[in-house]
């Protein structure tokens, strides 16, 4: 099992080498949802439709694999909320405000591959890269309405920005929504792709988080994550 790493908060004092707006050619996507998931981040890159998928992805301009990967903890809380049209149930968001702490799968992109997965996460089609100085100026900016149009950086790692989206608002101002079964299990393969975690350890982990709570227990989450377990056909 791989340590966690933990950012570097953005105020901290720096060695002077690290990135500016200008010049952050490659961040970290630090990825909490069905994203963390190394082979559903594929499609995202590559374009195409997963297996059982109902949609197709248009791919990154650059559809190379990410240039490294690890696993990171951030400050906060997963929790899920609203409707996934997708997945059915609710959809994972991350509260920096909140207390706890988030498991990520942290992928090194270039900014054109972040800026693109972000682009398709609001079904959008990919064309150009997003502006950083106001995120890497204030740690978070809001491009617009949507449910993960609100970018966050938590710090750098590596001398590159860690990034990643969310909701504008707080879980306190939504209701909760207990995500489905293929969700749940596609954000605890990408835990355990990053952490290493076992599976009662990551459904202990998703059972406490807002919004799955009563719909699923730990013992419910630990079956659905059992080797022997069928499970349902992932969406995309």
């Amino acid at each position: 099992m791989t340590a966690p790493r933990v950012p570097t908060p953005l105020d901290a004092p720096s060695d002077g080498d690290g990135p500016t707006p200008a010049t952050a050619s490659y961040v970290w996507y630090a990825a909490y949802g069905s994203n963390a998931h190394p082979e559903r981040l594929g499609y995202y890159l590559t374009g195409g439709r997963p297996p059982g998928g109902l949609r197709d992805f248009p791919g990154c301009r650059d559809p190379r694999p990410p240039r490294r990967s690890a696993p990171l903890l951030l400050r906060g809380r997963l929790y899920f909320a609203t409707e996934s049209a997708v997945w059915t149930g609710g959809r994972a968001f991350y509260d920096p405000d909140a207390d706890g702490e988030l498991p990520c799968h942290a992928y090194l992109l270039t900014l054109s591959q972040f800026s693109d997965v972000a682009a398709q996460e609001m079904y959008r089609d990919p064309t150009a890269d997003l502006d950083l100085t106001p995120v890497l100026t204030h740690g978070r900016d809001r491009l617009g309405p949507g449910r993960y149009e609100t970018l966050l950086c938590p710090g750098r790692l590596d001398g590159h920005p860690v990034l990643t989206f969310t909701a504008p608002w707080h879980r306190a101002d939504v209701p909760p929504n207990p995500p489905s079964a293929a969700y749940l299990r596609h954000i605890a393969a990408g835990i355990g792709a990053a952490h290493g975690w076992p599976p009662h350890r990551t459904a202990a982990y998703l059972a406490a988080c807002p919004g799955v709570h009563p719909r699923w227990s730990t013992a419910d989450i630990a079956a659905l994550l059992a080797p022997d377990h069928p499970g349902p056909t992932p969406a995309p």
